[in-house]
């Protein structure tokens, strides 16, 4: 059986003097890289809010946040950061796609009317990983383990031995956590919709994301083959 190949964009329309002469500049980066890396094209009938992205978005989030405090305290912090879940949630949310059922419910949203829903709209796709491994990054704290606040709380704790109510902690915990999110949104114009504006350190995940769902790649046949050559 042939391999899948991802189909890659010609030199003509990665040119961005072409693309500016058919207007569509706001939508090609300037930057090489990204042209190769990122798709400025977008597939609406895609589901995302789907059962299958919250549910392992949230039991992400929770897990990478207990686990990452849990190592904290230790003299050698262990972090766990998102790319443990972008690997591990591929399969689980292939397996879930196979298994749940597919029939679809009529429910009624407040504002929205009568909508039909399902367990299972349809095939794993790019937009419900990449929202799972976005709850992740944040239960990570955005690759640094353990919350930034959580410190401070700490401190208070231990070196002023003062007492600070559970709800006051997680307020100024939560408030710093969700800060770089409120910048995001408030300057989403200008840092997040141009397309000259590129994040270097995004360019990985971006390329893992579309090879793992584009070529349908197998994570355990790859692992087992793997296994096997070394053995």
């Amino acid at each position: 059986m042939a391999s899948p190949e991802i189909q890659t964009p010609t030199a003509g329309s990665l040119d961005p003097e072409k693309s500016l002469v058919n207007g569509d500049d706001d939508d090609v980066s300037p930057i090489e890289q990204v042209r190769l890396t990122v798709s400025n094209t977008d597939d609406p009938n895609q589901p995302v809010w789907t059962f299958r992205m919250w549910f392992l978005g949230l039991l992400s989030c929770a897990l990478l946040s207990f686990l990452n405090q849990f190592f904290y305290y230790r003299k050698e912090p262990l972090v766990i950061t998102q790319i443990t879940v972008q690997v591990a949630t591929l399969p689980i949310g292939r397996f879930m796609a196979a298994v749940l059922p597919k029939t679809q419910y009529q429910i009624s949203i407040p504002g929205l009317g009568p909508k039909m829903v399902s367990l299972n709209p349809g095939p794993f796709n790019m937009k419900e990983h990449v929202l799972i491994t976005i709850f992740a990054n944040a239960g990570s704290a955005f690759g640094n383990g353990s919350a930034y606040a959580v410190g401070i709380v700490n401190i208070i704790k231990a070196f002023y031995k003062r007492n600070i109510s559970f709800f006051a902690a997680w307020l100024l915990i939560v408030t710093t956590q969700v800060l770089g999110y409120g910048w995001a949104g408030l300057l989403r114009k200008y840092v997040v919709e141009p397309a000259h504006m590129w994040w270097p350190g995004t360019l990985v995940q971006v390329s893992l994301f579309r090879y793992v769902t584009l070529t349908h790649f197998n994570f355990y046949m790859f692992l087992t083959s793997e296994f096997i050559q070394d053995r």
